[in-house]
């Protein structure tokens, strides 16, 4: 059984496990303390507008939570549910307010995960990239997303029509009942490949990789997850292989599909460099 309760290598938070303590385990604490950590770095504009400088950029790289949480420490020791002023936050995104959110929640020995899908409620009318953290409530697995601090959804039992993980939003795209190109990493971004089926395709892979505790940056790529303008007709049937698969799967299900070259994260990776937009090959620890 693939165990949510116990750190992946991501999730770790490493020598400041113990500043943890004073956050948790009641969920929404935890999700206020993690919505307070970090600063998106092109959801409020450029960050020097913020009186962060140029260079801390690159905080949006940090890949592992043991360097996050060192950076946030190193940037102010207060216990984690104080708040913080913005330059004391690290620079990231979705994915790191989920990444933290999951470290701490594990660290608590809940049940908890990151998933990668499609949020229908950042912008009207568009399902926008996303990762939220999915925990395991007793009952059911349910979402919570640890980014904003208020919406008109319940962030701690975020409804599934209003964020759709990966394999639901592949399904809605391959159906019709979504139109593909509502799917946007941002409505006002038009680079190819960052909207209908290839970036369903990504989320979905980068999902895969989620649920078998390989919680990965959002501009990783591995294996057969490529960066490329289309959708192969061949990685189309495979992808709707996958997202079947995903709709209902078993520990071994999850597993089996990961254990692929097409979906297997690799000791070395592709990632882009946010800094400079160029790839960069990274080691994984």
């Amino acid at each position: 059984m693939i165990d949510y309760t116990t750190h992946s290598r991501f999730t770790d938070p490493g020598p400041l496990a113990g500043w943890l303590d004073g956050v948790g385990p009641d969920l929404a604490k935890l999700r206020q303390a993690a919505s307070g950590l970090v600063f998106h770095f092109w959801g409020n504009g450029d960050i020097t507008d913020h009186g962060f400088p140029a260079e801390r950029l690159a905080e949006v790289d940090l890949r592992y939570a043991s360097d996050m949480f060192a950076r946030l420490h190193e940037l102010n020791p207060a216990p984690l549910d104080q708040e913080r002023a913005p330059t004391e936050r690290i620079v990231g995104c979705c994915r790191d307010f989920t990444l933290l959110f999951v470290a701490m929640a594990r660290h608590h020995g809940i049940p908890a995960r990151s998933r990668v899908g499609f949020a229908g409620y950042p912008a009207p009318g568009w399902y926008v990239d996303h990762v939220v953290a999915e925990v395991w409530d007793g009952d059911r697995w349910r979402l919570v997303d640890p980014q904003f601090p208020a919406s008109d959804v319940d962030l701690l039992d975020v409804p599934r029509d209003r964020f759709l993980v990966g394999a639901d939003a592949w399904r809605a795209c391959r159906s019709g009942a979504i139109e593909a190109e509502r799917f946007v990493v941002s409505p006002h971004l038009s680079i190819p490949g960052t909207r209908g089926l290839p970036q369903v395709r990504h989320d979905l892979v980068q999902d895969l990789a989620s649920l078998n505790k390989h919680e990965m940056i959002l501009w990783d790529l591995w294996g057969g997850l490529r960066d490329e303008p289309e959708v192969s007709e061949e990685d189309v049937a495979a992808t709707d292989s996958l997202a079947d698969l995903l709709q209902n799967p078993t520990d071994d299900d999850l597993r089996t599909a990961f254990d692929t070259d097409a979906y297997r994260v690799t000791p070395v990776i592709t990632s882009l460099n946010q800094a400079t937009q160029l790839p960069v090959e990274v080691v994984l620890r």
